[in-house]
């Protein structure tokens, strides 16, 4: 996915109020993503492989430099000397590719709408993962908001003759990537930059592999093209540092309420902008994912008994 990790709600209590100067900065960074299918959208002639190395390729050196700026480095450099923080990198950086390139996909083949849903059963996906992997007791509401979500994929199955298997591969590699990422004992900004560094040979092997072939578009395409592909480095790291800056200021279930805003507009854009069909069945299948979500942020919301404060 592109944005980090649901979380986890939290006691509370547990921290302070939210800031504004924590809202702004996690606003900016889901607009951001909000808006990141409209730039993948002008970049449908280039190949979700070669867009996903470009983006590992260039977003190494901006998280470099984010890193010695705010002097993280000394954390990095005892990760690379670690067996078992690398192992568990391994993962998360095969399952963030992975899903960036379902992503780009769903965006450069024309079914966003896919993208949008599979980022809005994901905060659901994840309690389902935390019952299952981590024995998390899950109450009456939240497995109705499960069912709610459900039925939703069921209804769009039956519509398409076939379960939606993009929105799904969306769910799964981001799900998966959130629970992994939760065993890295590193920071954000440092895990990110870990994963990129992790995933440059084989983005470089791609881009080679991509140019003896003859089907590379970085600087044989338009001018503007080969641009958007070089400064696909500060659109992949620029949002997840805000976001991190950001989470550090705010309750965990504001976060976890804001995280419905990139996918929503998401959706907007594949309906109204990318113009999409939305069929009333389409309607109705999201109806009960927004439904099973609804039901989950109250059931959260009632739990910690927090609400934003800014």
């Amino acid at each position: 996915m592109e944005h980090s990790p649901s979380p986890k709600p939290q006691p509370a209590g547990s921290q302070e109020g939210d800031s504004l100067s924590g809202f702004l900065y996690a606003l900016s960074a889901y607009l951001l993503w909000g808006f990141l299918p409209l730039y993948m959208k002008a970049l449908d002639h280039v190949s979700p492989i070669e867009v996903v190395a470009h983006r590992v390729i260039w977003a190494l050196p901006v998280a470099l430099l984010i890193l010695a700026l705010t002097r993280r480095t000394a954390d990095l450099k005892a990760a690379l000397r670690n067996p078992a923080m690398l192992g568990m990198t391994l993962v998360t950086a095969g399952l963030i590719s992975v899903n960036w390139g379902f992503y780009v996909y769903a965006i450069t083949s024309g079914r966003a709408l896919d993208a949008a849903l599979g980022y809005y059963i994901n905060p659901l996906f994840s309690i389902l993962l935390g019952a299952v992997l981590l024995g998390e007791r899950l109450r009456g509401v939240q497995w109705l908001a499960i069912l709610a979500a459900f039925i939703g994929v069921a209804i769009l199955t039956l519509e398409a003759g076939r379960l939606p298997v993009l929105a799904l591969a969306l769910t799964l590699t981001w799900g998966f990537y959130a629970y992994f990422k939760k065993s890295l004992p590193i920071g954000p900004n440092q895990g990110f930059t870990l994963e990129v560094m992790v995933l440059l040979l084989p983005a470089l092997a791609v881009i080679g592999w991509l140019a003896t072939s003859g089907e590379m578009q970085f600087l044989h395409g338009p001018g503007w093209q080969s641009a958007m592909l070089f400064l696909l480095g500060l659109v992949t790291a620029g949002p997840l540092i805000l976001y991190a800056n950001g989470a550090k200021k705010l309750r965990l279930t504001t976060i976890a309420i804001m995280q419905y805003i990139a996918p929503t507009m998401i959706f907007l854009t594949a309906v109204f902008v990318f113009d999409e069909p939305f069929s009333r069945q389409k309607l109705i299948a999201f109806g009960f994912i927004w439904l099973g979500l609804v039901i989950y942020s109250l059931s959260m919301l009632r739990r910690t008994g927090t609400k934003p404060e800014f």
